[in-house]
């Protein structure tokens, strides 16, 4: 007898031996499950509870989802995880999508309809929305108290707000369009603290961008127009701040903070003049600054901006300048940094107008490697391709070695197809490879060319315990926790302990202590009985880190 495995793949199709329906699928699809959609329309609605699958269209076909007429959401998932991909969802009587603590990938779809929220997002679970069209519904997107992305997604023609994030949460919502609403473009409160950038809001019956109930976000480099009341506006006992922002044709006044809100405000740069103004040069670099740690990494990337900064300033008034490269090596143990340091290159590149986009892309093996001869070397071109003007970062690449185990020659492929894309295309993206320092030795000499293309290896070292403790209460103060002072000798100790561990995480450890920790703290305050003071609920105890420290 055959059984279901993880991760096998179903097809949902009007033909024989496949599944007439989405809910058939579901019926009998494992966790782990793949389910392929053959174009048409499915009108059907469905429930998720624990489940991990995969919805997707097929290639190039058009599904939709039809669930006008009901009165639940198209689809509910409690717990467990969904995703789906390239489909069309009509919603009627209720949300598109509803997700409570469930983990949710929403990519490339299109939203319509719906009474409420079209997308719903509850519980501490990770989400991701990116590219995707949200129209005609109550609302756009709510988020309350998750952590997560919304990147390159329109939400327009809703008749309340657009995207609401509240109950503490703090996603990112990058290179987004928010317009047509009849209430908020974006609303923030109950003490939010979500980092909006690169965003543009247009065309809202009240502010473009609201904050309110202790809300604290960062708002970077979004363009906020033609709303009727203000453009970004802060209430009494907000904080946060707003950078480089450009607000124009709105109500007066265009930026308004109440008098007992805290927020910064840092004027736009001209963006006619990307290389001369030190403004978003100058964030960039604070940004790096304000990491823990890593004193020769930022030494290292420093130098590298005041080279580019100094070729610039060198093409501008005539004088010749050599070939440059913007590949880098960054190696080092897990949870160092590398892919915060990424990130933050990308945009320094972005500010010295280097690249044009400054957008990042991560990768791993999986992205790259294909399954038989030509299909990688096709799948890496096209990542390629998709990372231009910006950062391409490849975690762990010596994975794509023939040296590190499975796979054959199909890493080795990925590996020729991308030296000569790195020479040919060296003035339009930056790609960094990241990995155990031992390792990327081997990777380099996969490829007779590879060592040159890469102007310079930077080593990330491991954070001391100090460091740790430093990022641990970090991590406390960012999530409005207080730590007990007399903790820190016990933390201290335990970083200390578990340094030599063959496994060791640095801050991927000390964020899957503070998670043990937070937990510890909430049995604790279980057993009280009581509904906690809001200082108990803040307090994150000595008792607490000792209970998660010997789990």
């Amino acid at each position: 007898m055959t059984t279901s495995t993880p991760g096998r793949a179903l097809l949902v199709a009007p033909k024989p031996g496949a599944y007439p329906s989405i809910g058939a699928a579901l019926a009998e699809a494992p966790d782990g499950a793949v389910i392929t959609i053959a174009g048409g329309d499915y009108a059907e609605t469905v429930e998720l509870a624990g489940l991990r699958v995969t919805l997707a269209a097929a290639d190039g076909a058009t599904v939709v989802v039809d669930g006008r007429g009901a009165e639940c959401p198209v689809f509910r998932v409690t717990g467990g995880s969904l995703a789906l991909k390239g489909i069309e969802l009509l919603a009627d009587g209720a949300s598109a999508i509803l997700a409570d603590d469930a983990e949710l990938t929403v990519d490339r779809c299109t939203i319509s309809g719906g009474r409420g929220p079209a997308i719903a997002i509850r519980g501490s679970a990770a989400f991701e929305v990116t590219g995707c069209v949200i129209s005609a519904a109550e609302q756009g997107i709510v988020i309350d108290g998750a952590s997560g992305r919304i990147e390159e997604t329109t939400v327009e023609d809703v008749t309340g707000d657009g995207i609401t994030i509240g109950l503490g949460a703090d996603p990112v919502v990058r290179n987004c369009t928010v317009t047509g609403c009849g209430l908020r473009g974006v609303y923030i409160y109950q003490y939010a603290r979500p980092v909006i950038e690169g965003c543009v809001i247009s065309h809202t019956g009240h502010e473009g961008i609201a904050v309110a109930h202790h809300g604290t976000p960062e708002l970077k480099r979004c363009t906020v127009t033609d709303t009727r009341g203000s453009g970004i506006a802060f209430a009494s006992g907000c904080g946060g701040s707003i950078s480089a922002c450009r607000v124009e044709n709105t109500a007066e006044p265009g930026i308004a903070i109440a008098e007992g809100a805290t927020a910064t405000v840092t004027a736009a740069s001209d963006p006619a003049d990307p290389g001369a103004g030190d403004g978003p040069l100058d964030e960039m670099l604070a940004e790096l600054d304000a990491m823990i740690g890593l004193p020769e990494v930022k030494e290292e990337v420093r130098a590298l901006v005041d080279e580019l900064q100094v070729n610039e300033w060198r093409r501008r008034a005539g004088l010749p300048i050599g070939a440059t490269g913007h590949h880098l090596i960054f190696a080092g143990a897990p949870g160092t940094g590398k892919t915060t340091v990424a990130r933050i290159y990308g945009k320094l590149l972005k500010a010295l107008g280097v690249l044009p986009d400054g957008q990042f892309r991560e990768v791993s093996r999986r992205d790259l490697v294909g399954q038989y001869i030509g299909h990688t070397a096709e799948k890496t071109a096209t990542v390629f391709e998709e990372a231009k003007g910006g950062v391409l970062f490849i975690d762990e690449a010596y994975t794509l070695t023939r040296l590190a185990g499975s796979g054959g020659d199909f890493g080795q492929e990925a590996i020729d197809t991308l030296v000569p894309l790195m020479e040919e295309h060296r003035d339009e993206v930056a790609v960094i490879v990241a990995g155990y320092t031992g390792e990327m030795v081997d990777f380099l000499s996969a490829n007779p060319g590879l060592a040159s293309r890469f102007g310079k290896t930077i080593e990330f070292e491991n954070y001391s315990p100090e460091e740790l403790l430093a990022i641990f209460g970090r991590m406390a103060s960012s999530g409005d926790y207080e730590l007990d002072p007399d903790a820190g000798p016990v933390l201290s100790e335990h970083f200390r302990e578990i340094a030599g561990d063959v496994n060791f995480g640095n801050a991927r450890d000390a964020r899957r202590l503070f998670e043990k920790v937070r937990k510890a703290q909430s049995q604790r305050l279980r057993l009280l009985g009581r509904m906690p003071a809001v200082e108990e609920l803040r307090g994150l105890h000595v008792a607490d880190v000792v209970v998660a420290t010997a789990r």
